[in-house]
């Protein structure tokens, strides 16, 4: 059997979605990686990548909460509807050719909660990256030493609040 075309998946009379927008941390590098890999994902509903927080954001949505939005993943449909979290990852599978069926799995009571557990999971990731300095694809050490891709290391002197400066 030949599979369903985009067409054909997406029932439209039934599932009105014809776009959704996926709102992503530009400053996190894991939000950047999930970014790349759903750009590249054969997608049966089209995503748009709009930076959490940015001037297109807001004149997107100029009525959501763009403080939240830095804080968990946020997609909205193209009809107004709000995604966040776990649920927010679940309508992204959906979207996506080869991870529909998974999207439907983790849309039950048990993978709801399967979903919950991945979204904590990865979060607590990300606020100890964002701890260690890591964040945006550059990596920042407390002693003033910087590492970006583009560049490599650079050297950034504290400051001397207080009148404690850094010494070796």
């Amino acid at each position: 059997m030949a599979a369903p075309s985009a067409a054909q998946d997406r029932d439209a009379a039934r599932v009105p979605v014809l776009g959704l927008t996926v709102l992503y941390d530009a400053q996190c590098s894991m939000c950047t990686f999930l970014r790349d890999w759903l750009a590249k994902q054969a997608q049966l509903v089209p995503l748009r990548m709009v930076p959490a927080g940015s001037d297109e954001a807001r004149g997107l949505f100029p009525a959501l909460d763009h403080g939240a939005t830095l804080d968990e993943i946020t997609v909205v449909g193209d009809g107004g509807q709000v995604y966040r979290g776990a649920a927010a990852w679940v309508v992204c599978l959906w979207a996506l050719r080869e991870h529909r069926p998974l999207a439907h799995r983790l849309s039950t009571p048990a993978g709801a909660r399967l979903a919950k557990g991945a979204m904590l999971a990865a979060a607590k990731w990300r606020e100890a990256r964002a701890a260690e300095g890591w964040g945006g694809g550059a990596y920042r050490r407390g002693d003033g030493w910087v590492y970006e891709p583009s560049l490599g290391w650079t050297y950034e002197p504290p400051g001397c609040d207080g009148g404690s400066c850094f010494t070796r």
